[in-house]
């Protein structure tokens, strides 16, 4: 039996009962995790590849309530997530010293990722790498800065937004329109009788605390090796470009850098843009012949 076969809970019947059901199931033990992915990936076992999924099914929806503001039935965006689970597991192999929780991160971003670009006609997939960074981190960047008033940004806030995001100050009102409305609130009931709320069940035992922080290190200290290798394929000019504009708390300006190489604003922000794109693309070549084995 395939695991995109398998039978696993689905939100569909209710959300607030899919969340109880879900904590139910037991967390794996490394050996006992390393054994069951053994057995799934020596013999085909379905059972042991089930245990293996439905043991990070409240992995799944803690990812997926993190994208709760797009608009989306909730319920749809955890399916979407539990489809990365399971191709996951499908293609976990345990020898190479991580947890399955560290690896189906990956697979459950990347799978609920391409659900809500898929979802959102304003978003096509031929999309700038810098406009889609935008669409993801919008929120996050007006809470930086305390952004939180209704309607359009003040002038300010849209240039502090398009420098450390590395788009245009336009790109930014555009989206910020186009994803306007208040972030769903972690004080919403979870179903019409208000027993329970989104905060109650973020608010999980520390057995699963403890789990997401470790695999969220564990992917952290995975992306930096990755990103130290992929940042020696570029040239000098767009590895320092790239440093300054994209992995530094304070941005230089593009007006600085083009003042630099004595270039134009525009110039300096295709080297931008093409050096992202080209480190994107080693890392994610990088992962696969790490971590990533076809089937």
């Amino acid at each position: 039996m395939a695991v995109n076969s398998l039978s696993v809970m689905s939100p569909d019947g209710g959300l607030s009962r899919y969340l109880t059901e879900i904590r139910k199931f037991p967390m794996l033990a490394k050996d006992e995790e390393f054994m069951l992915a053994q057995r799934w990936k020596e013999h085909q076992d379905s059972d042991a590849a089930h245990k293996m999924v439905t043991s990070h099914l409240r992995l799944v929806a803690k990812i997926a309530m993190g994208y709760r503001g797009y608009g989306l039935p909730i319920g749809e965006v955890i399916s979407e997530g539990n489809v990365g689970l399971m191709q996951a597991v499908k293609k976990f192999e345990p020898e190479k010293g991580f947890r399955l929780a560290t690896y189906a991160m990956w697979w459950i971003r990347a799978s609920i990722q391409e659900y809500i670009l898929r979802s959102w006609s304003l978003v096509k997939m031929g999309t700038t790498a810098a406009q889609k960074k935008l669409f993801f981190n919008l929120r996050k960047a007006k809470s930086q800065i305390a952004a939180f008033q209704d309607g359009d940004l003040r002038p300010d806030q849209v240039s502090y937004i398009a420098t450390k995001l590395g788009v245009l100050d336009s790109e930014v009102i555009s989206m910020n329109r186009r994803l306007g409305g208040p972030d769903a609130s972690l004080n919403a009931p979870l179903r019409a009788d208000g027993e329970s709320e989104w905060q109650d069940w973020l608010a999980d035992d520390d057995q699963v605390s403890q789990e997401t922080v470790v695999a969220e290190n564990q992917e952290k200290s995975m992306r930096m090796s990755l990103l130290e290798e992929a940042m020696v394929e570029l040239t000098d000019r767009e590895r320092h470009i790239l440093t300054e504009r994209r992995l530094k708390d304070d941005p230089t300006t593009l007006e600085d850098l083009a003042a630099q190489y004595g270039v134009s604003r525009e110039r300096v922000r295709q080297i931008e843009v093409r050096a992202f794109e080209k480190l994107q693309k080693s890392m994610r070549e990088a992962a696969v012949a790490k971590n990533m084995v076809e089937a």
